[in-house]
């Protein structure tokens, strides 16, 4: 295997490794038990929600990704799911705002847990990825550029969630496999 790999995967791992197990169950929970899901994030972190989304339809939830047309109102109760490094992306502050004027429930997952996102969620999962913002902060560096650790991590982090979703509900794959698009 190319070297640039193995660090990678090894850069995974750590990171992976580090997520609070406590946090990772409560996030896995508040989704199974929402009665809808409203799924936000910028750049390359919208489309890591953007495949949690479709996994959520997959399983017979009711999911939106905000900035689409089809996406309703959000309503008491819902759930909005927001992937956010910084934690302080001002789109994405300001729909945590409206989301918990509305009355839903928040749960991020972000590099920056205390951020003001975090700190307004009703579970904030903290990924710890440096990234090029973080590097003189923390001193910890990645192989990589940008945020590809952070979107890398979340990616897998919420595969992760799916996952523990199955075994909540008692789904199979085979059963999630009906809800596949067949329109291809």
């Amino acid at each position: 295997m190319d070297s640039r790999l193995k660090g990678i995967l090894g850069e995974l791992k750590g990171t992976l490794g580090k997520i609070d197990e406590g946090q990772a169950a409560k996030f896995a929970q508040m989704v199974h038990e929402a009665p809808r899901i409203f799924l936000a994030g910028c750049g390359r972190s919208g489309l890591m929600v953007r495949a949690f989304a479709m996994r959520c339809m997959h399983m017979g939830k009711t999911a939106y990704v905000l900035g689409d047309v089809t996406t309703p109102s959000i309503r008491k109760g819902d759930l909005l799911v927001i992937a956010s490094g910084s934690g302080e992306t001002e789109s994405l502050v300001s729909h945590a705002n409206k989301a918990k004027k509305l009355g839903a429930k928040i749960a991020t997952v972000t590099i920056y847990p205390r951020a003001t996102i975090g700190r307004m969620a009703d579970c904030a999962v903290w990924i710890n990825a440096p990234t090029a913002k973080s590097e003189e902060e923390t001193g910890v560096s990645s192989i990589q550029p940008m945020g590809s650790l952070f979107e890398q991590s979340l990616l897998l982090f919420l595969d992760g969630a799916i996952v523990r979703m199955m075994e909540l509900s008692g789904i199979s794959s085979e059963e999630m496999f009906k809800n596949h698009a067949n329109l291809e």
